[in-house]
Formats: C-alpha cells, sequence, structure tokens
C-alpha cells in the first residue's frame, strides 16, 4: 500500500510513525510534513489552505489511502473533494467536520440529541453577549464559534471580562480574523479528559484516554495553547466509566450524526470534563488530537493487535465492527517543546540539537511538531516544536524518560512544562 498523509505537525508525525509500521505499507508519503516526519515519508510541498493544489497532490501520487490530519483541511472539504474522484480517504466530510468547525452548531448538535453538555448561549453581536451573561455566574467562558488552533477559549473571571472577551473576538484583536458569531457557556469544574473513537458512521471504536495540559503555564497557568503536554494511563478512564461515555456520548453522537444525513467517517475527538454531574462534552474534534495522537499511538499494540491502517480502511468499508485494538498496558507521555514566547510570538528558525542523543533514550520516541530540514540540520518553524514522548509501566516511569530525553535537546529560547502528569501523580500519592 501507498499512504498518503496531509498535514505537517506532531500528529502526522506520530500517524506516519505508526502507519510505516504495517507490513501492507510499502511507501508513506506526507503533504507537506515536517523535518522529522522526512525520516520516514517522502515529503510533497502543498499548503493546508489550498484546496485544489492538495487534491492535484492526490491526483500526482495515487495512493491506495489517504488521511487527512488537520481541521483546515477537513472544513475546507477535502475529502468530500477526493471522494468525489472515487479515492479512498480517512476522514469525515465537510458538513460532518462541523463537529468541531462550528462550535455553535456542535452546542445546538449536543443538545438536540441529549448529550450532556454545559449550559449555554450562541451570540451573534456584543448586545447579544451583554444578555446572556446575566444568566451565568463567573466564571465565564466565552468561544469562538470557528477554528481557532486551540485558542480561541477564554476563561473569564468577571461579566465585564467574558464582554471585554467577546468585543475582542468580534472585533478581531483576539484571533486575527472577525468572529461572525461566538459560544458563552457554563464553566465546569472537574478533570478534563480527551476521548478518541473512530467510527465508520454506524460503528465506534474506542481507543484509550489521555489528558492534555492546554495551559502554557506550570500548575496550568496562562494563556490556552494547542497543548503543553499529554499522558495515557490504564486508570485514567475505568472501564464502566468508558462504557458511560460510550453509551450516553460517542455512540448517540455518531448515531444523531447519521440521523441528520451527515455520517461521521473518521476520528471523532471528545473533549469531555469529569464534572460531579457526570461527564460533559466540552468540545468535539473532527480529527485526531494534537498531542493526544503522540501519547495514544506509543500505546497501540501493532504487533498482536488490529493495525491503524487496517482500523482505517473497515472505517472506510463500514465494517468497523469486526475491529478490535490492542493496548500495551501501563502509561504514556509526552512533553511539548515550545518557542520561547509562545502561545504569543515567537522566533522561528533556530537549529536544534541533542536529537540523536535523545532518541537513544529507550521507550522515547520524538515526533516533530514545528521543524524544518535544511542542509542536513534541523531547525523551529513554529511554536510547538517537538513532542517528546516514552512509554513505561507506570506513568512516573514514561515522565522520566521523556524528561530525561528532554535534557538533551536544545534550541535557544527552548520552553516546556516540567509538570505535566501532575494531577495523576498527586492523586496516587494521595491516594497512598
Amino acid at each position: 500500500m501507498k499512504v498518503l498523509i496531509f498535514g505537517s505537525g506532531g500528529r502526522e508525525h506520530a500517524l506516519a510513525w505508526t502507519i510505516a509500521k504495517s507490513g501492507r505499507v510499502t511507501e508513506v508519503v506526507c503533504a507537506p510534513g515536517n523535518g522529522g516526519i522526512a525520516g520516514i515519508a517522502r515529503l510533497v510541498p502543498v499548503s493546508l489552505s489550498d484546496l485544489d493544489g492538495m487534491v492535484q497532490v492526490a491526483i500526482a501520487e495515487r495512493p491506495d489511502l489517504i488521511v487527512v490530519g488537520p481541521e483546515l483541511p477537513l472544513s475546507l472539504g477535502l475529502v468530500d473533494a477526493l471522494q468525489a474522484l472515487g479515492m479512498r480517504v480517512f476522514g469525515p466530510t465537510k458538513a460532518a467536520a462541523m463537529l468541531e468547525s462550528s462550535k455553535s452548531f456542535a452546542k445546538r448538535f449536543l443538545q438536540r440529541h441529549q448529550i450532556p453538555t454545559a449550559n449555554y448561549a450562541v451570540c451573534t453581536s456584543a448586545e447579544d453577549v451583554e444578555k446572556a451573561i446575566e444568566f451565568f455566574h463567573a466564571p465565564i467562558v466565552v468561544k469562538a464559534d470557528g477554528l481557532a488552533a486551540g485558542k480561541g477559549v477564554i476563561i473569564c473571571q468577571s461579566r465585564r471580562a467574558a464582554l471585554e472577551a467577546a468585543q475582542g473576538l468580534f472585533s478581531g484583536k483576539l484571533l486575527g480574523s472577525k468572529e461572525q458569531q461566538l459560544v458563552i457557556e457554563e464553566f465546569l469544574l472537574g478533570e478534563e479528559v480527551s476521548f478518541l473513537c473512530l467510527s465508520d458512521g454506524k460503528h465506534v471504536a474506542p481507543l484509550v484516554a489521555a489528558q492534555d495540559h492546554k495551559r502554557v503555564g506550570e500548575g496550568d497557568t496562562g494563556p490556552n495553547t494547542g497543548g503543553m503536554g499529554v499522558y495515557s494511563m490504564d486508570t485514567l478512564l475505568e472501564p464502566e466509566m468508558q462504557e458511560w461515555v460510550m453509551h450516553h456520548i460517542a455512540r448517540p453522537a455518531i448515531a444523531g450524526m447519521a440521523s441528520e444525513d451527515t455520517p461521521f467517517v473518521g476520528v471523532l475527538y471528545i473533549g469531555l470534563m469529569m464534572t460531579a454531574r457526570g461527564p460533559q462534552v466540552l468540545e468535539f474534534n473532527a480529527r485526531f488530537g494534537d498531542p493526544e495522537t503522540q501519547a495514544i499511538l506509543m500505546r497501540l499494540d501493532c504487533e498482536t493487535g488490529c493495525h491503524l491502517v487496517d482500523a482505517m480502511e473497515a472505517c472506510i468499508d463500514g465494517r468497523l465492527s469486526e475491529t478490535e485494538f490492542r493496548w500495551k498496558p501501563g502509561a504514556s507521555a509526552c512533553v511539548i517543546a515550545s518557542s520561547g514566547g509562545y502561545p504569543g510570538s515567537y522566533e522561528t528558525g533556530l537549529e536544534i540539537t541533542g536529537l540523536e542523543q535523545a532518541a537513544k533514550v529507550k521507550g522515547v520516541q520524538v515526533f516533530h511538531s514545528g521543524t524544518t530540514l535544511a542542509g542536513g540540520k534541523l531547525y523551529t518553524n513554529g511554536g510547538r516544536v517537538l513532542g517528546v514522548t516514552a512509554a513505561a509501566p507506570s506513568l512516573r516511569e514514561a515522565l522520566d524518560l521523556a524528561y530525561e530525553a528532554m535534557g538533551k535537546i536544545h534550541f535557544d529560547g527552548i520552553y516546556y512544562r516540567h509538570d505535566i502528569g501532575h494531577r495523576a501523580l498527586n492523586k496516587s500519592k494521595n491516594e497512598r
């Protein structure tokens, strides 16, 4: 098989790394890819905002399977365009991807299908916001309606702050583009869990759960980012709770999309808040999470169970019910190395050293998120640069390995959190 992956981040590096393991796969092509992916796949230049350009790449390559990684190509309708050409594509159509590309669509969908989520209001003007926030207690969550690369959620400590955040989103000051509408939401207390599952439009197959760390600062402080680190472990979601989420959230969501003539085929990422009143849906994503994918795929047992390529093909063919994933017991962790200044302004083009030494740490895989290869050297090319990922029998061991490897890597301004997994480690300490 020849597999073409669209994307350029850590998620796509992890997907390429996993897909390349399959004995059926003879070639992996990635468009546009990054410096790290270049080590395992042939790279083809393309802009992920250029629909026609991506279609032309697929026509030129004629792959047996296409995997669409990021949200932007999905929201542009890349899957629809490629399916119209008779190509086998893993990912949801433009209409199905609205679960991610429009927060207001997702909230109304959740309400229609009685899936548990926070109370909300959809607003199209600052006047709407002023009226709506009277019904919410602080803190209040303000969300951009469209795609915002993980930066469109603002937690406001007062109604005045919520109104100012809304004005910033409507004016374009906060994200650079003007929002036409936004969502005001009740603030939920609890722990966040990322629950990803594959779907063929009817059936659902869960992956292992993970927990992301969105805030840039230690102790979950500072602005939201696309994710500063993540871990996955057996006890993050007990079997009974996983089945509850499948029964009350995942299956109803897939059935709901099918009932509205927009069957969802691909990965449904369910962002959950584990509250006192039970799991609530914070958000849907219509693709693999980043950095969740890095930690999750490190635990996939490709040798004895279903391979990811097989599962993707089963989704396309509507036979996912035949698929069963097997997972390595224990835990995995991914720590993100970011550029100094991220998620604000940052410098790129800085040389990265120490990657060979980091790769020698047993149980570690370094996934590249924002790198470029030039003259045989690797340079930074994004806000999130690397995802240093490790798998081990316990979370403590996985984190120790990831941080040991991280300590060998350097570029000017390198920044990473030193407390990934702190909630789980503190919980296990308290239980002892």
